[in-house]
C-alpha cells in the first residue's frame, strides 16, 4: 500500500502534498476493510470508485482542516467539543461526497478529472457554509 501512495503522491515536503498522502493511505485502508481480497493494482470498477469516493472526502476534509481546523479548535469551549466538531464535519464531507457518487451511479455518469475537481469545490464550499459558525 505504501507503494502505491508513494506512486499516487510523492513526498515534497509540503503539507498539501501530506494530506493528500494521507488521504491517498486511508482511502486505500477503507478500500481493503471493504474488499479484503482487493488487488490495488487490478481494481474492479466498483471497487475504483469506492476508493476514489474514500479518497476524495478524507482529500476535501483535509483541505477544510488546513484552512479552517486552528479557528474550530479556538473557537470551541474545549478539546472536546473541537474533537466533536472537527468529527462532524468530517461526516457531512464524507457524506456529501457518498451521496454525489450515488447520484453519480443513478444516472450513468462518467467520471472524469473534471467532475471529481468539481464535486471536491462544490463539497468544499458547501461544508465552510454549513459548519461557518465555527469559526466565527
Amino acid at each position: 500500500m505504501d507503494a502505491v501512495v508513494e506512486a499516487v503522491r510523492p513526498v515534497d515536503g509540503t503539507q498539501d502534498a501530506e494530506a493528500s498522502r494521507q488521504a491517498v493511505n486511508e482511502g486505500l485502508s477503507d478500500l481493503l476493510d471493504r474488499y479484503p481480497d482487493a488487488d490495488l493494482l487490478n481494481l474492479h470498477e466498483e471497487q475504483r470508485l469506492f476508493v476514489i469516493e474514500r479518497f476524495m472526502a478524507q482529500d476535501v476534509y483535509n483541505r477544510l482542516y488546513l484552512d479552517i481546523g486552528k479557528a474550530v479548535q479556538d473557537k470551541a469551549s474545549g478539546v472536546s467539543a473541537a474533537l466533536l466538531r472537527m468529527r462532524q464535519i468530517k461526516d457531512y464531507i464524507r457524506e456529501t461526497i457518498s451521496a454525489r457518487f450515488r447520484a453519480m451511479r443513478a444516472t450513468a455518469s462518467a467520471l472524469t478529472p473534471r467532475s471529481v475537481a468539481q464535486m471536491a469545490t462544490r463539497a468544499l464550499a458547501e461544508a465552510f457554509a454549513v459548519f461557518e459558525d465555527y469559526i466565527q
